[in-house]
């Protein structure tokens, strides 16, 4: 299956797989953020929750969360100073190099993965809702390998 654009004008051209997935991980943000704001999080916006990722923030620093997230430092930075002074997180000294910090998670933080975290979830149950059984399996199998391939080898250019 050929992707060159001599095989096909622009207006015949399916999406990349990059746009659909994009597609798909808006529609999770999006029920990802409506979900924590209708659990009683409506002091935060949809940046606020897009800095949890998978494994979590805990014993993150800010700029590996930078990179983890695809953001400057200093946005990081603002988005956390925030989490800090509405009470879900403290940034201390890390043990093994007091020059830098890492994310504790408060107990109000900790309630706020947990909803996260389930909203995940329900996004991934509504997911599977459309795929059926089996096409989601197969979704999250190749994921999976995708997910550990992508993640160890360098990108080339």
């Amino acid at each position: 299956m050929s992707r060159d654009s001599f095989d096909h004008p622009d207006d015949e051209r399916s999406p990349y797989v990059g746009a659909m997935l994009r597609v798909v991980w808006q529609s999770v943000r999006d029920q990802l953020y409506a979900g924590v704001v209708a659990a009683g999080y409506d002091d935060l916006n949809a940046a606020h929750v897009g800095l949890w990722r998978h494994p979590g923030l805990d014993g993150v620093r800010p700029s590996q969360l930078a990179d983890r997230v695809g953001i400057t430092k200093q946005s990081v930075n603002d988005l956390l100073g925030h989490l800090e002074r509405h009470g879900y997180l403290l940034r201390v000294p890390d043990s093994a190099d007091g020059r830098a910090r890492v994310i504790r998670l408060t107990s109000r933080g900790r309630r706020l993965e947990q909803a996260i975290y389930a909203e995940a979830g329900a996004a991934e149950q509504r997911i599977a809702g459309i795929l059926g059984p089996q096409r989601f399996a197969h979704l999250h199998n190749s994921l999976e390998l995708l997910t550990e391939q992508l993640a160890t080898s360098p990108a080339v250019l």
